[in-house]
């Protein structure tokens, strides 16, 4: 996952949050649009949330947010 999608994934969420509350949840799906304009990165996030945590179809965003928090970028580069 790209520090991009990992900014788009925060903003996304604090939205959320600030609109409907703490417990509000989030898919994956919630970060892309609906017209599948960018399916590489759709696969990655897709692939980060079922292979690599098993997260369910819906998470609280505040899990995605503390995630995204532990995400370290400093190997890859």
């Amino acid at each position: 996952m790209s520090e991009q999608i990992r900014d788009k994934i925060v903003t996304i969420c604090n939205e959320k949050i600030d609109k409907k509350g703490q417990g509000v949840q989030v898919s994956f799906y919630a970060f892309f649009t609906n017209k599948n304009n960018d399916p590489v990165n759709l696969m990655k996030v897709a692939r980060w949330w079922i292979e690599e945590h098993q997260l369910n179809h819906f998470e609280k965003a505040t899990k995605i947010l503390n995630m995204m928090e532990l995400l370290d970028f400093s190997r890859t580069k």
